[in-house]
């Protein structure tokens, strides 16, 4: 009686975790579909304006193979959805420090394989923002140096430490980038361009 007990349970979280992931898969295809819109928009003459919370980002980390649309916002709903930007902290792209955080099981599951070099990539606005990995540390949950602004484009991405832990992670993973190019989407980066265009 208790082993069949044990095994209904263990369907019915299976089927609860199921019904998340699929949720989060659907709402990314949603935003994916948004997100192309707004390109589309955006590539016309005299497009409407979007404000900066409508402003889709897209984050592709080829290392890890993510790719994802970043929510504003990072309240558990909002990471429920996808990675968040954290609102209180600069805009991807633009000058000082964009916090995007995500769930360690799920988005940002990889991110902890990302080492010095290693490159991240924001399309935003029309724009393409390519970040360069400079460094990795794990910091207590109220360590809120990491949240600091800084002159120059920097972007950080935290999630839940370790990354395997049963239950809630009593640590964070904080992977710091600067900028070290940018282009308008679909043109050439000055790094290609330096390269002859390869």
């Amino acid at each position: 009686m208790l082993s069949l007990a044990l095994i209904v349970i263990g369907i019915a979280l299976l089927g609860y975790v199921g019904s998340q992931y699929w949720e989060m898969y659907r709402g990314q295809k949603s935003l994916e579909a948004e997100w192309e819109r707004q390109a589309v928009n955006l590539s016309k003459p005299g497009h409407a304006s979007i404000t900066v919370d409508q402003m889709l980002t897209r984050v592709i980390i080829p290392k890890i193979n993510m790719d994802a649309i970043v929510i504003e916002g990072a309240s558990r709903k909002d990471l429920s959805e996808g990675p968040g930007h954290m609102k209180e902290t600069a805009i991807p792209g633009e000058a000082g420090n964009a916090v995007i955080t995500a769930h360690r099981d799920t988005f940002f599951r990889h991110i902890y394989e990302l080492a010095k070099g290693d490159q991240i990539q924001v399309r935003r606005n029309g724009r393409v923002f390519t970040y360069e990995v400079t460094g990795k540390r794990i910091v207590e949950p109220d360590d809120v140096s990491v949240l600091k602004q800084t002159a120059d484009p920097q972007l950080t991405l935290i999630t839940c430490y370790p990354t395997y832990y049963i239950g809630p992670a009593p640590q964070r993973l904080v992977i710091f980038s600067k900028l070290v190019d940018s282009s308008d989407y679909g043109q050439p980066s000055k790094q290609a361009q330096a390269h002859g265009g390869q």
